[in-house]
């Protein structure tokens, strides 16, 4: 990974889970009394009651009692991986649940017993599924919510409360969690230099800036307005022409992101750059965030202009500052708050 060789940062402050782990935290299923659910549950319980689980074939199959000390809950977890299963549910012979992504990954034989899966439904358990609610899987870092059963997996790939990933670019890191405790994984863990203040400016200096690899050169993080952002630099091919970019990410949901904004410069012999813009959410991979260039672009003829002398060293000096938009309740425009 082609690596920073100096770097010197004057910040002013300008007065401004785990799965499992998680549901083993949760309320356990709520049931809704409908007809459906009755006939289903009666269903069930009758089938059951003489050795019999229903399925998709024609009548039942024989199969295992089912303990009446045996929660819904875990009826609807797959013995392969765990997870909750939806539609199709699929059943061997002997009664034998499992979903379907694990039935191709089983080669079609049956984890437990080993018998050929085929391709039987378990209709009862899918209609029992039906008559659920359960809190999403994220309860127990703050979402309130309750779903019906089918609901539940949408609403939680896009829950405000699930966990962030770690949005260190220099490595794949599979570290998630909320703000607080990746701010300090990123301090503790990656090394990364945590400042105060809305303010920033920064020197990057290379020796030989016409190695440019896909490389992430330099991450810094700034607390202001009771938030973080994180402050990327880094050097690319962008087509055919090596490029410097610099951009923020806000430590947070896009929402909240949207209440921000900064400013970047870059410049030198009369000349500069500057851009400005919002800061994307860490929601947003770091990837995702550079290949859509929503930053400040420097080109390496520009930038070795910018850094003076003979063109053989790289020495960028980039400024910015970042402010908190307030909306004007008189006509809903935002205007700037520069102060936090």
């Amino acid at each position: 990974m082609d690596m920073i060789e100096s770097f010197e940062c004057v910040t002013s402050s300008d007065g401004m889970e785990d799965d499992d782990a998680v549901s083993s935290n949760l309320p356990r299923p709520y049931l809704k009394i409908s007809a459906s659910a009755t006939a289903a549950a009666a269903a069930t319980a009758a089938a059951a009651s003489i050795g019999v689980v229903p399925g998709g074939a024609a009548g039942g199959v024989p199969g295992p009692l089912i303990s009446p000390a045996t929660s819904v809950h875990e009826l609807l977890e797959c013995p392969v991986c765990t997870n909750s299963m939806y539609p199709p549910i699929h059943q061997c012979q002997n009664g034998h649940t499992l979903c379907s992504t694990c039935k191709a990954r089983v080669h079609n034989r049956c984890p437990t017993c080993r018998q050929e899966l085929g391709d039987i439904r378990c209709l009862a358990l899918e209609k029992v599924a039906e008559s659920l609610e359960l809190p999403c899987k994220h309860y127990s870092l703050g979402c309130p919510e309750i779903f019906p059963y089918y609901s539940k997996l949408k609403h939680e790939s896009q829950c405000n409360f699930r966990p962030y990933n770690c949005p260190y670019a220099g490595s794949e890191c599979s570290v998630v969690g909320n703000i607080p405790f990746l701010a300090s994984h990123l301090r503790d863990d990656h090394k990364v230099d945590v400042h105060s203040g809305c303010t920033f400016n920064h020197r990057y200096v290379k020796s030989n800036p016409r190695e440019v690899e896909n490389a992430t050169w330099m991450l810094t993080v700034f607390h202001c307005f009771g938030h973080h952002f994180c402050l990327h630099f880094e050097a690319f091919q962008l087509g055919m022409a090596p490029v410097y970019m610099a951009f923020l990410r806000f430590m947070g949901d896009e929402n909240e992101a949207r209440n921000y904004s900064y400013s970047l410069e870059v410049g030198a012999n009369g000349r500069k750059m500057t851009w400005e813009g919002t800061p994307r959410s860490v929601r947003d991979s770091h990837r995702k965030v550079r290949d859509s260039h929503d930053g400040l672009i420097i080109q390496r003829n520009m930038a070795l202009f910018f850094s003076g002398g003979d063109r053989k060293e790289l020495k960028l000096r980039v400024t910015g500052r970042i402010w908190k938009e307030q909306q004007n309740p008189d006509s809903g425009a935002c205007i700037p708050n520069l102060f936090s």
